[in-house]
């Protein structure tokens, strides 16, 4: 018979919720196999009679039955006419189990990763939050979707279309989609975009990613914004390029910087429109001067243009791919802050020469984006859809950021100093307390509150302490709720 730990063990794996769907007479035989396999079973001994445990675990004799002949049918027990059943003499597990001893050891110790898969795994990854907590960054208000239109739209592609949207689909994008786009970053972004040099991804970090891997080596040196957008700063770092960090102002980033040096890198990354984190728009002057260094050093200009659809002050200004004749410059575009993350579409504009070895590097990583999803959204481009969506989202983003920005200035005056800005999805704010960045998101994050901090977006290590507020997805009740939150948060720090 089986000891009590092991008759205990075999009713536990049985009634374990994860295993409860698959058939009892294999639970019961995974559950002794699995007693085997550890060495709680040793090699020759006896199983307890079918009659028996069947008793013992409350089945049928005919379920023992089952278990039995599968666990002889893959060679873990032996059965003897007239004698039962024991562990086979040819499966010694114990030298595994020592096997296993050393490896769960070795699972605490750093894995035996390539240097590029170091690379990605210290960066930590790109997390987005499943549930939006306050005051999460770059997130969109999902409520005020319309869904019923998307529907509708879905339902006459799939009548239209039929099986065909469910085969594998073109890995540039389907046409109408890149069509869309490229009418689109044309009227309201001032790009020179075609559809045939548009390639659909699922997002803009899988276009950095691609960027990084097609257009440098690694070791080769990148321009980038200090502070930067981290996504796009683990991008290059897992793809082994150096990244040198070129300050920014209130006009964005310091072209002077590099032209003083113009060869000390390939290609340099940008959020002109719409700066992340400060919110600073990148100068005329800067602009024109950053694509005749492309064009005089047969450089690169990554142009992220993320969230430019939501400006509340002045003019949007036109893309720099729309100013660049030469064709070094790469327009990185997504709906994700547009419409919602679960979309997963983004896009890129591409230099004609760069569109076919972009293609074929896409279907390396995932293929092609789904048709339907694709199909969709062209439909709801096309139909005026998106266009009424933004401007009624740049309303309602609009006032709360005014929201936000008040109830800073009524609780949280005496700890941060927000910068306002001209458009986005989140709010830049510098502690002007003796209270640490750290000390400040941990307090927020134990009350439910989720803060960026700013100084690990500093490159150079030389950024003022403070972090950013998300305000798009959240109503006016659940900003001064959190505000007041954050509050009390903070003067329970102990300085």
């Amino acid at each position: 018979m089986f000891r009590h730990s092991q008759l205990e063990s075999v009713k536990a794996w049985i009634a374990h919720p994860a295993h409860v769907t698959m058939p009892l007479h294999a639970r019961i035989q995974r559950a002794i196999r699995q007693l085997i396999v550890n060495g709680a079973l040793a090699s020759g001994k006896p199983l307890p009679a079918s009659r028996a445990l069947a008793k013992s675990l409350d089945v049928s004799r005919d379920t023992i039955e089952a278990a039995y002949s599968q666990l002889h049918a893959e060679g873990f027990i032996e059965r003897r006419v007239g004698s039962g059943s024991f562990v086979a003499e040819m499966t010694d597990f114990s030298a595994g189990r020592r096997l296993s001893q050393r490896d769960a050891l070795a699972r605490n110790q750093a894995p035996n990763l390539s240097k590029r898969g170091n690379a990605m795994f210290r960066s930590g990854g790109v997390r987005e939050q499943l549930v939006p907590r306050p005051f999460a960054p770059g997130l969109p208000e999902t409520r005020s979707f319309p869904i019923q239109l998307w529907e509708r739209l879905e339902r006459q592609v799939l009548k239209e279309t039929g099986t065909q949207a469910l085969l594998h689909g073109n890995p540039q994008g389907t046409e109408p989609l890149r069509r869309a786009i490229a009418d689109y970053v044309n009227l309201e972004r001032g790009a020179r975009a075609t559809a045939d040099r548009v390639l659909v991804l699922t997002s803009s970090q899988q276009a950095l990613t691609l960027c990084a891997n097609m257009l440098l080596d690694a070791g080769d040196s990148i321009f980038i914004e200090d502070p930067v957008y981290y996504g796009a700063r683990r991008a290059f770092d897992a793809a082994g390029l150096i990244p040198v960090p070129v300050p920014v102002d209130r006009q964005g980033i310091i072209a002077e910087h590099i032209l003083e040096d113009p060869l000390k890198a390939k290609a340099v990354f940008l959020t002109p429109s719409h700066q992340f984190p400060t919110g600073a728009t990148l100068a005329l002057d800067r602009r024109l001067a950053l694509i005749e260094w492309a064009s005089r050093h047969q450089a690169w200009i990554i142009e992220d243009d993320y969230d430019s659809e939501f400006r509340y002050t002045g003019k949007p200004t036109a893309c720099v791919q729309g100013l660049d004749p030469h064709d070094r410059t790469i327009y990185i575009g997504t709906f994700t802050k547009s419409l919602f993350p679960g979309l997963r579409i983004g896009y890129i504009v591409l230099p004609p020469q760069l569109v076919k070895p972009m293609t074929v590097a896409r279907t390396l990583l995932d293929g092609h984006t789904a048709s339907v999803a694709q199909l969709t959204l062209a439909r709801f481009m096309e139909g005026g859809h998106f266009g009424a969506h933004i401007r009624a989202m740049r309303n309602i983003y609009a006032e709360r950021l005014e929201v936000l920005t008040k109830l800073v200035g009524i609780h949280l005056s005496e700890f941060i100093e927000p910068r306002v800005p001209i458009g986005g999805l989140q709010m830049p704010c510098l502690l002007t307390c003796e209270i640490s960045e750290r000390a400040a998101i941990d307090a927020a994050r134990r009350v439910g509150i989720e803060l960026l901090g700013l100084s690990p977006l500093h490159a150079s290590g030389s950024g003022r302490a403070g972090f950013l507020m998300g305000f798009a997805a959240y109503t006016p009740a659940e900003l001064e709720i959190a505000v007041k939150k954050l509050k009390t948060a903070f003067q329970n720090i102990k300085i």
